[in-house]
């Protein structure tokens, strides 16, 4: 189909009254992440934005995506996989059909999901994982691009306080370990051209939600999206801190930590504002082996020169995780804030 036709179909999908007309549907915004933490925010976001593009850290190397990218030879398709779900217009649609997890005894399928495969068989037909991604996005009407932060195949390694080494996404949250610095198997790795440049285009760049160490800190680890995020200052850039602290990787920190962490591998100032929760319901009874988990937020105004909101942005029905329209409305507000 020709790119004129694309461009006026897209544009029929969505109703007069719908909230991206209403907000502004040409507002660029870049989101970095993964894991479920990117899934939620984009599952909100999409409600604001017809023009998204999710940049998606691609180190996942355990259970099915794992398994995956050492059959097949491909980048992960896990957390890529989540983000076409929570950006599709079908949403509960494709997450029934891309989410379905093969039961054991079903032979070399149990454990994988049908996303997965579909990720992986398309990415075969064509020729193109990059391709593969392309084109779910289009059969199931995203609201923007779902782009790998690097079509490389890298592996994280974690150093502990400790001095203890561990390589590998999977192997790294650690009980009662503390995180003491990560890296990337080739620190000089190169970003995804179309990441970099979604960024540097961007109104609105957010950094986050999702596991700090093994989900955020990786993306920014590859230079080409560090200098983006950092050149781009007319962008308005807001790190989303965690709603809760996460067993095995953040146990016992505090949202000024989180800051401290991002700041100690970027280097760079990367965002201006951060968004942290208000409202503490949750401190996990269960601290058995993996310490305890419980909600985060602060009473401080600004740290490290980075001025903090505050808003409820966690989902009553489980309070350790954001809800996607508490968190979307929080993030278009502060950007309509600052425009203002």
């Amino acid at each position: 189909m020709p790119n004129i036709f694309k461009r006026w179909w897209r544009g029929l999908i969505y109703e007069p009254l719908d909230p991206r007309f209403l907000a502004g549907k040409n507002i660029k915004i870049a989101v970095l992440g993964g894991g479920s933490g990117l899934a939620v925010l984009l599952s909100g976001l999409k409600k604001y934005s017809n023009d998204i593009s999710a940049i998606v850290s691609v180190m996942d190397d355990g259970k099915s995506s794992g398994r995956i990218r050492k059959k097949f030879d491909i980048l992960p398709p896990g957390d890529i996989r989540k983000c076409i779900v929570a950006l599709s217009k079908y949403e509960g649609d494709a997450k029934d059909f891309f989410n379905y997890r093969f039961p054991e005894g079903t032979g070399a399928f149990a454990g994988h999901t049908l996303g997965n495969i579909w990720l992986a068989g398309l990415a075969g037909h064509i020729g193109s994982f990059e391709k593969a991604v392309q084109a779910t996005t289009e059969i199931f009407v995203s609201a923007g691009k779902i782009l790998p932060a690097t079509l490389e195949k890298l592996e994280l390694i974690a150093r502990y306080d400790d001095g203890k080494v561990v390589r590998g996404e999977s192997r790294i949250p650690r009980p009662k370990k503390r995180i003491k610095s990560i890296k990337l198997s080739n620190e000089g790795a190169k970003a995804y051209r179309k990441s970099v440049e979604a960024l540097k285009s961007a109104n609105l760049i957010v950094i986050g939600p999702g596991s700090l160490y093994t989900s955020i800190i990786p993306n920014l680890l590859i230079a080409d999206i560090n200098r983006a995020i950092a050149g781009n200052t007319s962008a308005v850039r807001i790190f989303i801190i965690n709603s809760s602290t996460e067993r095995g990787e953040t146990e016992n920190y505090s949202a000024e930590d989180h800051i401290f962490a991002i700041k100690d591998h970027s280097k760079n100032r990367l965002f201006d504002y951060c968004l942290v929760n208000d409202k503490i319901v949750k401190k996990s009874k269960d601290e058995s082996l993996l310490g305890g988990v419980h909600n985060i937020t602060t009473d401080r105004e600004e740290i490290l020169g980075c001025k903090i909101y505050k808003e409820d942005i966690i989902d009553p029905k489980k309070p350790l995780y954001h809800q996607p329209d508490k968190l979307a409305k929080a993030i278009i507000k502060i950007y309509n804030s600052v425009k203002k």
